[in-house]
This record gives structure tokens, sequence and C-alpha cells, in this order.
């Protein structure tokens, strides 16, 4: 397996490619900005995209996707709870003073316990909705791609549109119980493991809770 990060954008967000070293085929999980530089890096590394995977739409996630498909018309996975959001990117930008190009529409509609592959590699679909309505995370070959739940020490903020602090704390619980040595592709930061986590991160220690609404 090959995971490239690619941090791109004003909010620094973790763009993943994702690549079976065997079959060179590739994907790319939530291409938030800098849509050429995604593009380019998939070229350098002889790579052939198969499809988006995006974990949730706001505009940090989704920003990069319409670049990338003029390159390549690789279908789009995304869950129909984040719709909403998806289909507003570019309110949400001129919100935050950003323009945002409006991504075409999603081809795939994502439901837990769906299991995606890319080449050789499979990844289940869990749905961990709380900073999101519609969050997904890719899990797989010893790691899961997390989006914004889970972060090295944090966790995804609840005080955004259709966040919703409970059902993180339920989302977070799904994370916990995966096997200790699994490998958090964050959405921003570094990355980190379950077991690292469980022993640090003060959301899944109890030491500090949500703040409810």
């Amino acid at each position: 397996m090959i995971v490239r990060t690619l941090t791109v954008g004003p909010f620094q967000e973790n763009c993943y490619l994702l690549a079976d070293g065997d079959t060179r085929e590739a994907v790319l999980v939530d291409p938030g900005d800098e849509g050429a530089r995604l593009v380019a890096a998939i070229e350098e590394g002889g790579l052939t995209l198969r499809a988006i995977w995006i974990t949730h739409a706001h505009i940090d996630h989704v920003g990069g996707i319409a670049e990338v498909k003029r390159h390549a018309d690789v279908p789009v996975y995304l869950h129909p709870l984040d719709r909403p959001l998806y289909d507003r990117v570019v309110e949400q930008g001129m919100k935050y003073g950003i323009r945002i190009e409006a991504p075409p529409a999603p081809d795939h509609a994502l439901a837990d316990g769906d299991v995606l592959t890319v080449g050789a590699l499979s990844f289940g679909v869990m749905h961990v909705p709380g900073h999101a309505p519609g969050h997904v995370a890719f899990v797989g070959e010893g790691a899961v791609f997390g989006g914004d739940c889970l972060f090295a020490g944090s966790v995804g903020r609840t005080d955004l549109p259709l966040s919703d602090p409970r059902a993180l704390e339920r989302s977070l619980l799904r994370f916990a119980a995966l096997p200790p040595a699994t490998v958090v592709y964050c959405g921003h930061g570094p990355a980190t493991t379950i077991g690292e986590e469980c022993r640090s991160n003060p959301f899944l220690t109890g030491v500090a809770r949500l703040k409810m609404q």
C-alpha cells in the first residue's frame, strides 16, 4: 500500500493519495484544494486514478474535486447525508472569503458497511457522524482514513452547521474499538494510532468531554 499525504489549501487539509503498489491503481481521499498539484502527484507516481473518496463535504475536503475531475473523469463517492453541504460548497467558501469551484455531482452514495477497493486493497466504510452528518471513515489494510473525527490529541469540531456532539461521542467509540495498531490518517495534522489515542487523547480517556449544544 502506498499512502502519500498532500497537505493543501488555506486550512492545511490532508488529502491522501492511496494506491496499490503492484497494480498502480489509486484513489484520492478528500482532494480539498490545489487540484493541479494533486494531479501532478498522480502523474509523477506513475499511478492511474480510479476514484475520489470523500469523508465529508466541508469546503476544505472537496474544493479540489472539480479540477481533478477535469483531468480524470473518475467517480466521486459521498455519503448522502452530506449532500446538502456538498451542494453548497460555493456558499461555504464565500463565508470564509474563499473562491471554490462547485464540484460535479457525486456518482455513488456511500453507506455504512460498504466495501471499496483500489487494486487489491480493500476498505470498509464506517459511518461516523458528528463533525458532519454524512461523515465516513475508510477502514482497512491496518489503517483508517478518518477525516475530521479523530485527530492526534484532539477531535473534530462540533460547533459547525449540522454538527452533533452526541453523535460524535458515539462515533469516537467506534474508532476506539478498532485494533490499537491501526494507523489513523487524519484530516489535519500528523498521523497517529488508535492505541496512542486511547492512551492519551483526553476525549477518548474521559478527561475531556464534548460541549453539548
